[in-house]
């Protein structure tokens, strides 16, 4: 069987694709996983690390040919708020429950569940059924929002005194 160690990010591989795979948020989430793309290519993914593979990246195949990462359309909802205040006291209760979310400057999308729809719809939100690929935040622990870790260069000196009483 065909294995794929290797994932490269959208916008840093080029050529077309051998074959194409469309998946759901959790089934993009993976370090290891047989799959079937599309059109027949079976492959193992064999990651050194869970990883979240995102709309456009594509997994290179132990025989060269490239696997291009769709994501599926999932049952979500958007929640908007009339004002900030109330926009983030939601997203506090998001956070709280630990819900995957997936933030955009003026709403939050998660997945489908009328127990929180009505807790969210108690607390002021308006929630509206939509079908959308789901790319939720990677959480505090994944190094980095949406399965690509990043970094920040810092081209200036940090000088930190610490002062103790004796």
């Amino acid at each position: 069987m065909l294995t794929a160690h290797t994932v490269l990010p959208h916008g840093h591989w080029s050529g077309p694709a051998a074959d194409h795979i469309m998946l759901d948020h959790d089934a993009r989430h993976r370090r290891r996983w047989v799959y079937t793309a599309d059109h027949g290519t079976p492959f193992l993914l064999d990651l050194a690390r869970a990883t979240v593979l995102n709309h456009g990246d594509a997994v290179q195949l132990s025989d060269g040919r490239l696997v291009e990462i769709l994501a599926a359309p999932e049952a979500l909802v958007e929640v908007t708020a009339a004002d900030p205040s109330i926009m983030m006291r939601l997203a506090w209760h998001i956070g709280n429950r630990h819900l995957p979310a997936e933030l955009h400057p003026h709403a939050i999308r998660l997945r489908d569940d009328h127990v929180i729809n009505a807790m969210l719809e108690g607390l002021g939100a308006t929630v509206v059924k939509i079908h959308a690929p789901f790319t939720p935040e990677g959480g505090a622990y994944s190094g980095g929002g949406n399965g690509h870790g990043h970094h920040h260069d810092h081209d200036h000196a940090h000088d930190h005194h610490h002062d103790h009483a004796g």
